[in-house]
C-alpha cells in the first residue's frame, strides 16, 4: 500500500510540474508574441507614419488648388469666354483629382468623404455661376459670378476638409 501510495503521489507531483511548465512555456510563448507584435507595429508605423503625413500634405495642396480662388487666379486668360474658362477650371479640379485618388488610401474615410465632397461642391459652384452667365460672355464675368457666390457659403468646403485633415493629423502627436 504505502508503494502505491508514493506511485501515485510521484505522479501527481509529476503531472502538477508538468502542468505548471506548460502554463509557464504558453506565457512565455505569449509574451513574446505580444512584443513581436508590438516590435511590428512599431516598425510598420515608422513607415506608414511618413506616408500617411505625405498623403495629407498632398491631399490638402490639392484642396488649396481647387478652391476658387486658386483656380481663378492660375486660369484666368484674358480672351477666354465664359465657357472655355468653365472647361479649363473643371478640367484642373478633375486632374488634380485624378492626381491624388491614391491618397485615400492612407486618410480615414471621413476625410476622404470631406475631400470628395469638397471637389463635388467646388464644381457645382463653377457649373452654377456657369449658367448664370453667357457661355460666350467674358470670362471675366464668369470669374465675378464664382467670387459672388463663394461669398453665399460660410466656409468653403476646401476649408472644412483642411480643417479636419489638420485635426486628424494632430491626432498622431
Amino acid at each position: 500500500m504505502n508503494t502505491e501510495v508514493l506511485i501515485i503521489v510521484f505522479g501527481s507531483i509529476v503531472v502538477v510540474n508538468a502542468i505548471i511548465t506548460l502554463l509557464f512555456v504558453r506565457f512565455f510563448l505569449r509574451h513574446h508574441e505580444r512584443e513581436r507584435k508590438a516590435e511590428l507595429l512599431l516598425k510598420n508605423q515608422e513607415i506608414i507614419l511618413p506616408l500617411r503625413l505625405q498623403a495629407y500634405e498632398r491631399l490638402t495642396l490639392m484642396l488649396e488648388r481647387i478652391s476658387p480662388e486658386s483656380l481663378l487666379t492660375r486660369h484666368n486668360q484674358s480672351g477666354l469666354t465664359s465657357m472655355q474658362l468653365q472647361t479649363l477650371l473643371l478640367t484642373s479640379i478633375r486632374n488634380e483629382f485624378e492626381h491624388s485618388l491614391s491618397q485615400q488610401v492612407y486618410v480615414s474615410s471621413k476625410a476622404w468623404e470631406l475631400v470628395k465632397n469638397a471637389r463635388h461642391q467646388i464644381t457645382v459652384l463653377i457649373n452654377g455661376a456657369a449658367q448664370q452667365t453667357k457661355p460666350t460672355a467674358p470670362a471675366l464675368e464668369l470669374c465675378k459670378k464664382i467670387l459672388e457666390n463663394v461669398g453665399e457659403y460660410e466656409k468653403l468646403p476646401t476649408t472644412i476638409a483642411i480643417e479636419f485633415m489638420k485635426k486628424e493629423i494632430q491626432m498622431f502627436f
